[in-house]
């Protein structure tokens, strides 16, 4: 280039040699910046590529760490499936052997109940009326309450109310003693649930004292009942001597 500048200088004037060196020195610069440019594109391309193949390679990692998860989570659910199975197992095994065991009860429960079934019910009352004196007359009938009780052997008879009430379906043998002291009527009646079975009666005469004593063998329902009624118009009489009495007993079941 130097040998050109001289030679310029030599052959043309100052104006020509400044315009041909503009000519030779722009020629100069624009191949080089296409050569960068070419090589930016190169650079592109290859920074593409790259590019793609990390692209590549993660989408390959991610792959592999799935089917690394996915693995995993077949071997848990494939532990979770045998421990559910054994679970089951032991259940179905438990249940059996409660099954096996309730079984054993309820049969020796039927054997119990069969044996106590098979043995006869105890029932039997005895109890006096009252320290009162005399009852009655009265304008109405009344329930006879005996209160003061000696025997009440399966607690069929309630002093509350002066009701037997059968336990059981049998035959029973009931009693009952009415004492009369100064008193001119004396009577009871014996009532079978609401119905009146026996009416009984006796005058005193005015004697110092009249009783008479009456028996009953009845066949009874489990629930049926037996009561005394005073009837009105008519006395009883009872004092700590226990002369008015009430009582029964089962003599079989049925």
């Amino acid at each position: 280039m130097i040998n050109g500048v001289a030679e310029i200088n030599q052959n043309t004037d100052p104006k020509d040699a400044a315009e041909k060196l503009s000519k030779q020195t722009t020629k100069h610069i624009y191949p080089d910046i296409w050569t960068e440019l070419r090589a930016l594109r190169d650079m592109v391309v290859e920074l593409n590529v790259h590019v793609e193949l990390l692209q590549r390679e993660n989408s390959a990692t991610e792959l592999t760490s799935l089917g690394t998860r996915l693995t995993t989570t077949e071997s848990k659910t494939s532990d979770l499936e045998k421990e559910n199975a054994d679970l089951l197992s032991s259940s179905e095994s438990r249940i059996d052997q409660l099954e096996r065991e309730n079984a054993g009860e309820v049969e020796l429960s039927h054997e119990m109940f069969f044996f106590v079934s098979s043995e006869k019910p105890k029932v039997a009352f005895y109890a006096a009326l009252t320290d009162a004196g005399t009852l009655g007359p009265y304008n109405t009938d009344i329930t006879l309450k005996y209160s003061k009780v000696f025997t009440n052997i399966g607690n069929a008879y309630n002093p509350s109310t002066g009701f037997f009430t059968a336990p059981v379906k049998g035959v029973y043998n009931l009693q009952f003693t009415v004492f009369g002291y100064h008193a001119g009527k004396i009577a009871v009646y014996v009532y079978k649930n609401d119905q009146r079975i026996m009416a009984n009666w006796d005058n005193n005469n005015n004697t110092v004292h009249k009783y008479f004593t009456k028996s009953l063998v009845l066949e009874l329902k489990a629930g049926d009942t037996i009561h005394l009624v005073l009837p009105s118009g008519w006395s009883i009489y009872d004092s700590s001597n226990n002369q008015s009495t009430f009582s029964g007993s089962l003599l079989f079941t049925l």
